[in-house]
């Protein structure tokens, strides 16, 4: 009897798997859309499955909402270190994680313990040295009615170590190109993190909107340069 069981188990386990799957594709699409404050019920059904399987999943919305955000802060700080690691002159290591950034609509996604403006003061280097860091704002009431404020965040969030890691990186992208002259000095990793999030315009037609990204990216980057 334990073959047959054994077999009919297999395909439930490939199911939950794919619903996984879908739950996790969905939370980012509509976290990337609406913001982290979008109610459960729009993920379960851009998952096209019932809420209560998404919160078989993650037990409440802040579960799912940190998966999302570790799982971007994680990428985020790759495409850092890539950069890094593969671009010897500063100022073209910084472009190109800002263009990896954007390219790959991680502005949308940014985690909200490191998009916090005037509020924290986070270090991001040996030195000690500190960067204000920008706090993903809700667009206003002359925004599409169903973008959504983000959620307050917890400190024991804002102090997560995934976070910290990547305003490191990122603070050594910027003190770099800023060694080098090639940065203008009052630019902080608050701004290089506000430029990727502002550089990442949801538009409902795709080619449009990686040619609005790519021109205001341009744009950013032309400001951010020492002359």
């Amino acid at each position: 009897m334990g073959g047959p069981v054994a077999g009919r188990s297999a395909p439930l386990r490939v199911d939950a798997q794919r619903n996984l799957e879908h739950v996790l594709r969905a939370a980012r699409e509509v976290f990337g859309e609406l913001g982290y404050g979008a109610p459960m019920e729009d993920v379960a059904r851009r998952a096209r499955v019932g809420v209560g399987t998404v919160y078989r999943r993650f037990p409440s919305k802040d579960v799912l909402v940190r998966r999302i955000a570790e799982e971007e802060t994680a990428r985020l700080t790759e495409q850092a270190r890539a950069a890094l690691g593969q671009e010897e002159e500063p100022w073209s290591a910084l472009s190109r994680f800002l263009r990896t950034s954007v390219a790959s609509g991680a502005g949308r996604l940014l985690p909200p313990q490191v998009l916090r403006v005037g509020v924290d003061e986070v270090p991001v280097d040996g030195d000690g040295d500190a960067a204000r860091v920008p706090y993903q704002r809700g667009l206003g009431e002359q925004a599409d009615a169903r973008v959504v404020a983000p959620r307050a965040v917890p400190a024991d969030e804002r102090d997560d170590a995934g976070a910290a890691e990547l305003l490191e990186v990122v603070g050594r992208l910027v003190e770099r190109a800023r060694e080098a002259g090639e940065l203008r000095p009052d630019v902080t990793v608050a701004d290089v993190l506000l430029v990727i999030a502002t550089s990442a315009p949801a538009l409902p037609d795709a080619a449009q909107q990686a040619a609005a990204s790519a021109r205001l990216l341009d744009i950013l980057l032309e400001g951010l340069r020492s002359r």
